[in-house]
C-alpha cells in the first residue's frame, strides 16, 4: 500500500509550518476566507511559508472567492495548489491552471455523490463534516462509513478530514483507507496556533 499523505491546515505561523514540514507533512494549508479565525491575507504568505524545504506543497483554501483574490495569492509564487470549500463550479476551479482540491461537507451518501459528480476524475476531494454555516475547520467528525463508500467509488483520490486527532486518526485510516488525511483543529492549542506535541503524536499515529 502506498504511503498515506498528510496535510496540516490552518497554518498561520512560520514555526508551525516548519515543524509540520520537518515531521513529514506533504502539504500545508493556508486559509484565505475572511470569516475564518485562521485567515491570512496574501501579503503574509511569504512570512509563513517562504522558507519551507522542497517537496512540501502549499495549498490555498478559499470559500466562494472573488477571482482577484485567488489570482493575488497565486501571483506570490508560493502557493502551488488550490482548495475550494464553497459552491464553486468545476470550470471555476480549473480556470486557474493549477492542481486543485474540492471539499465536500458530508451529510449523507447521496448528497456527497451528487456534489462530487461534476468533479469525477478532475481532482482530489476532501470529505469533511457538515456543520451548518461553517465551511470547515469545525473539529467535528462524521460517519466514516460514508467516506469509505466514496473511496470505494474510485473516481477521485479522497482526503479524509473532520474531527481527526492524534487519538483517532489511526482508526479513521483503518476504516476508510483514504489517499490522505487533513487536520487543523485536532492539532491546535487554539485556532491558528498548532500544538507541537499534538503534531508529533498525529504523525506518529499515521506512520505507525
Amino acid at each position: 500500500m502506498s504511503r498515506r499523505r498528510i496535510k496540516i491546515c490552518g497554518i498561520t505561523r512560520a514555526e508551525d509550518a516548519r515543524l509540520a514540514a520537518d515531521l513529514g507533512a506533504d502539504a500545508l494549508g493556508l486559509v484565505f476566507h475572511p470569516a475564518s479565525s485562521r485567515a491570512l491575507n496574501p501579503d503574509s504568505i511569504a512570512n509563513v511559508v517562504g522558507r519551507l524545504p522542497a517537496f512540501v506543497t502549499v495549498v490555498g483554501l478559499f470559500v466562494d472567492p472573488e477571482l482577484a483574490l485567488v489570482q493575488q495569492v497565486l501571483e506570490t509564487g508560493l502557493v502551488q495548489c488550490l482548495q475550494f470549500h464553497g459552491n464553486e463550479s468545476v470550470d471555476f476551479c480549473r480556470s486557474f491552471g493549477v492542481p486543485f482540491i474540492k471539499a465536500i461537507r458530508v451529510r449523507d451518501l447521496d448528497q456527497a455523490r451528487r456534489q462530487l459528480q461534476p468533479f469525477q476524475g478532475q481532482c482530489s476531494v476532501i470529505l469533511d463534516a457538515y456543520v451548518k454555516g461553517r465551511p470547515g475547520g469545525t473539529g467535528e467528525a462524521f460517519d466514516w462509513s460514508l467516506a469509505k463508500a466514496v473511496v470505494s467509488d474510485g473516481h477521485n483520490p479522497v482526503i479524509l478530514a473532520g474531527g481527526l486527532t492524534p487519538e483517532n486518526v489511526a482508526s479513521a485510516i483503518a476504516a476508510v483507507s483514504p489517499y490522505g488525511v487533513d487536520v487543523s483543529t485536532g492539532v491546535e492549542q487554539r485556532p491558528g496556533i498548532k500544538d507541537p506535541d499534538k503534531l508529533r503524536r498525529f504523525f506518529d499515529a499515521v506512520y505507525n
